[in-house]
């Protein structure tokens, strides 16, 4: 008979899903879920009243000798040694000369960057650049590209945007537009009438070039707020490495005994000399 009822088809007993309106809370919680979370609590709820229970018979007068030992912090925890293991004096000197090392090669690539920089962005500004460390001393450097003509500065001007296209006799752009269009308007009255189509192609001939010198010298700007920025930003990191290799260098004098300093009980010391 037992063979006979596993061979009959049985209903498939489904657990109730999650319903869609509840969909953000999660995964229904089922019975089992539902014991373990409770068993936790129980334990937890078990663990607080034993606690409760020593902290209300604490004897106040309880003494032992490990308490002077033994040191709280100021919330009245306990302090124990986390059996970290204390290097020895050998150690931390070799540690922090390879912590110097590491420094002034970063140092190093740091100052290489920046000159780089430095000099793309006076070729770029063609104005003063102020050198780090150098003092007051200042650099000045100008890139001139000469154009024979308008149409090669408007080319030299969308394709090194860095450079200034100086021409010769005409050094700006919107002035020289206005030039040839009352130039071609004034031969165009003596002679003939001026053919309309012809003026309105050169309007917008005109325009064009404005809108585009606009958007390069906008695009030159944009570069250089990037790159004073950029530069900005290696100059501070520049120093800021700068001090922390010095303290370094003040921390190994210190330890080799060269110099005086400041001790952990807050006395001052300094070396003294042998008197020749």
């Amino acid at each position: 008979m037992s063979s006979m009822r596993n061979a009959v088809q049985r209903r498939n007993h489904k657990e109730r899903a999650q319903p869609a309106n509840r969909e953000k809370w999660g995964i229904l919680e089922k019975h089992k879920d539902y014991t373990l979370r409770a068993k936790d609590y129980n334990e937890k709820k078990k663990r607080l009243k034993i606690l409760r229970e020593k902290a209300a018979e604490r004897n106040p007068d309880e003494f032992s000798y490990r308490m002077l030992s033994s040191k709280t912090d100021k919330h009245g925890r306990k302090i124990q040694d986390r059996g970290n293991v204390s290097l020895s004096q050998d150690a931390v000197k070799l540690l922090k000369t390879q912590d110097a090392g590491y420094l002034r090669t970063v140092i190093q690539q740091t100052r290489k960057t920046r000159e780089k920089l430095e000099q793309e962005y006076q070729l770029m500004n063609g104005g003063n650049v102020k050198v780090l460390g150098g003092g007051d001393g200042v650099r000045r450097g100008n890139h001139v590209v000469f154009a024979e003509d308008p149409e090669e500065q408007r080319s030299l001007g969308a394709v090194h945007g860095q450079w200034r296209a100086i021409s010769s006799g005409k050094d700006d752009m919107e002035q020289n537009v206005a030039e040839s269009l009352n130039r071609d308007g004034r031969d165009s009255s003596d002679n003939v009438s001026p053919d309309p189509r012809q003026l309105l192609l050169k309007e917008a001939q005109a325009l064009q070039a404005l809108k585009q010198e606009r958007a390069a010298r906008k695009h030159r700007k944009r570069d250089h707020e990037t790159r004073q920025s950029r530069l900005n930003a290696l100059k501070n990191r520049e120093k800021e490495l700068i001090a922390t290799e010095a303290q370094l260098e003040h921390q190994r004098a210190q330890m080799n005994g060269s110099i005086g300093g400041i001790n952990k009980a807050g006395v001052k010391w300094r070396v003294r000399e042998r008197k020749r």
